[in-house]
């Protein structure tokens, strides 16, 4: 089992996001993901995933784990959900993923847990 966390100030992601826009997104969340955003709190939440996914495998963001390796998603029940792709599933021999994401007092935080 491997785990990752990772926690951002939510203020720093809306001030990246005011800056770039649509350039941010585009460079860490793919289009399905984008449509996920429903405030600065759950942005945030999402680059907290994204960063615990790849500390979860030992990496970190890097050429062997990029943001878009790395897909968020949400049940049927509305709870997050963590796929990787395929390259990486092989790689590092990933058999299954949970994700849990919060935010609260101007903080997003989300823990991966890996199989």
């Amino acid at each position: 089992m491997r785990v990752g966390c990772d926690i951002v100030a939510i203020s720093r992601i809306e001030k990246i996001y005011q800056r770039h826009e649509k350039n941010f997104l585009d460079k860490f969340l793919s289009p399905k993901e984008q449509l996920l955003i429903k405030s600065p709190a759950n942005l945030a939440g999402l680059w907290a995933a994204k960063e615990a996914a790849s500390k979860a495998l030992g990496t970190g963001i890097c050429g062997l784990c990029g943001f878009l390796d790395i897909e968020i998603d949400k049940d049927e029940r509305n709870a997050p959900k963590l796929q990787y792709s395929k390259k990486i599933m092989d790689h590092f021999c990933v058999k299954q993923t949970s994700l849990s994401i919060s935010h609260d007092g101007g903080f997003a935080i989300a823990i991966v847990v890996l199989v």
